[in-house]
């Protein structure tokens, strides 16, 4: 997508709508880091608004996040308990934190963002190295198939009300493995756009960017709650350690 800016593209429109995009499987996500997490510090990259970092802080995991977006924390500091976390400004991919943990997590498909193959290897390593001995990346990804592509693009309603339809266009480039996509809201108002590009990764393309970080694959399930990972799984929940 020509001229696409990822700092941009979580601006205050965005953040202002995030912390109510609850998905239903928050409980499930907390459970499941807290339990890897133990009495141990933990990280969140691209930490948004807090949508799992507060609930996750409030079952007494001491918490850090990193982002990229001021306006995503300017709302994370008008949530309940969200004053309470640090976060450090910066591209996740660099890990620009000084500190080790026992536990650095990615949710929400959020690893996709990063848009080149280097950037995604840049981040395994870089995440690598500030675990703790024992320490686990977890990653959440989408799966291919759950892009819903035919031709390679698709368009999806999102919502359809009296007053606004909302549409999510896309269309996927297999060679860079780009998505570019742009949720469109139309209503008497006019016509917004909310453009994003991703890069998908293959689970074994995965695999193998952890291997080069010096880490491994010990779980990998098709949602939080731990059912099991098959192809007709919408969700990747992976994780990796030494």
């Amino acid at each position: 997508m020509k001229d696409f800016d990822p700092a941009k593209s979580f601006g205050p429109a965005i953040a202002e709508g995030d912390p109510y995009r609850l998905r239903g499987d928050e409980d499930e996500t907390v459970a499941f880091l807290r339990d890897l997490a133990g009495d141990e510090r933990a990280l969140e990259l691209a930490i948004g608004t807090g949508r799992i970092a507060r609930p996750l802080a409030a079952t007494g995991v001491r918490l850090d996040g990193i982002e990229i977006s001021q306006a995503m924390v300017d709302v994370l500091r008008t949530q309940p308990g969200g004053t309470d976390i640090p976060v450090t400004m910066g591209n996740y991919r660099d890990v620009p934190v000084d500190s080790t943990y026992r536990l650095i997590y990615v949710v929400y498909n959020t690893i996709h963002n990063l848009l080149t193959q280097d950037d995604q290897v840049q981040c395994f390593i870089n995440v690598a190295n500030h675990l703790t001995d024992d320490g686990v990346f977890v990653v959440e990804a989408l799966p291919h198939g759950a892009l819903h592509l035919s031709d390679n693009q698709y368009v999806h309603a999102e919502s359809v009300e009296l007053k606004e339809v909302r549409l999510d266009v896309a269309r996927y480039d297999p060679v860079t493995q780009l998505l570019d996509e742009s949720h469109v809201s139309l209503s008497p108002g006019g016509v917004r756009l909310f453009p994003i590009v991703t890069r998908h990764i293959w689970p074994s393309e995965m695999d193998l960017m952890a291997r080069i970080a010096g880490l491994r694959l010990r779980e990998r399930w098709g949602a939080w709650d731990r059912r099991p990972y098959d192809g007709a799984s919408r969700n990747i929940v992976s994780v990796f350690g030494r």
